[in-house]
């Protein structure tokens, strides 16, 4: 499950190539069920807690010195917008999951999110899960995994408010 958010349709700036693809051009991405996703492979007892971190209206990429790449944007409700991206450290050292939620409604927005991480060889580095949590009016909200040390390319697919998100790029 891969997703990204477009900076340009949810702030009207660009932002590290992301754009808004709409769930039906998404098709060759079809969501598998919760018990054959990659993310649902690993155990209840090995998925961590993920943490949120509020962003306002700051764009937590391009904000950011870390690389991310990220799979195409999914509405999760109306006027809500999320993506499961994969992160790696400036130093290139460190790698990370995330989802992004982006909150374009007038008012609070709770949601759930999860992902997890592989490396492209395919070995399970870990499943993050954030319990659900309001991101606010007009604003980014980030559920993030665990910072990892890895070298090898990396990529995470994931779940916001029970919608796949997809698989995002590697980093």
């Amino acid at each position: 499950m891969r997703s990204a958010l477009s900076a340009a349709a949810i702030t009207g700036a660009a932002a590290l190539s992301l754009s808004l693809v709409p769930a039906a051009a998404n098709a060759a991405n079809a969501a598998p069920s919760p018990t054959t996703s990659r993310a649902r492979s690993l155990s209840a007892a090995t998925t961590e807690a993920g943490s949120w971190r509020p962003y306002g209206n700051t764009n937590p990429i391009t904000s950011s010195s870390s690389t991310w790449r990220c799979a195409s944007t999914e509405t999760i409700a109306a006027s809500v917008l999320a993506q499961v991206c994969a992160i790696r450290s400036p130093g290139g050292g460190s790698v990370q999951g995330a989802v992004i939620v982006r909150n374009n409604r007038s008012n609070l927005y709770s949601t759930t999110a999860s992902m997890d991480l592989f490396t492209t060889s395919g070995i399970g580095l870990g499943d993050w899960a954030c319990s659900s949590s309001g991101v606010g009016a007009h604003s980014w909200s980030v559920c993030f995994g665990r910072t990892l040390t890895q070298s090898s390319p990396v990529n995470s697919e994931g779940f916001a408010g029970g919608t796949y998100l997809g698989i995002s790029s590697a980093v």
